[in-house]
């Protein structure tokens, strides 16, 4: 019973600590992506090369359109988006959602200040490790990454709150631009 127990505790430990680093590394490449948005209500195609070629660009996932924190966190970056803006930078905010809901959101929730990504298979959640639920239902977790203009990992933050993925993004591009 005791070798049991302890047999049981290591494969707790093992799937804990497995699943404790969700993100991708400071430093790696930022995988490549083009995906399904809407800006201001409107589909657009949100290529991130391309959005590279202008400035950093802040890519944060988030689990649920029009739910509390999720709402939060897009009027957030609405309000902070002049300020991203005279850094260089550009935001986009990607969710498991489809995008008929993205159109709604980005006009309501992101002021039409930013794009949202569709992204209801989960691709490009799973390929920036920000994916969470189960195999059939894929959502992203709060997690927001910065990444510079040679398409490298910047930054990187997984929080529930919304406020400080916001701080956390602006400081990280901040210290980028000090540093060149």
């Amino acid at each position: 019973m005791k070798l049991l127990s302890h047999a049981l505790l290591i494969g707790l430990l093992t799937l804990v600590s497995t699943g404790a680093r969700a993100e991708l590394s400071v430093g790696s490449p930022a995988p490549a992506f083009s995906v399904a948005a809407a800006l201001g209500g409107k589909d657009i195609v949100f290529d991130l090369a391309k959005a590279l070629t202008k400035g950093p660009v802040v890519v944060y996932f988030y689990p649920k359109s029009f739910t509390s924190v999720c709402t939060e966190e897009a009027r957030l970056f609405a309000e902070a988006m002049a300020e991203f803006e005279t850094l260089g930078a550009s935001v986009i905010g990607i969710s498991t959602d489809t995008v008929e809901t993205q159109r709604e959101f980005s006009r309501l929730e992101c002021r039409d200040k930013f794009p949202v990504g569709a992204d209801p298979d989960g691709k490009v959640v799973r390929t920036y490790d920000a994916a969470r639920g189960t195999a059939s239902r894929v959502m992203a977790s709060r997690t927001s990454y910065v990444i510079t203009q040679d398409a490298k990992i910047g930054a990187v933050l997984t929080a529930s709150d919304a406020e400080s993925h916001i701080q956390f993004a602006l400081k990280a591009i901040r210290a980028s631009k000090a540093k060149n």
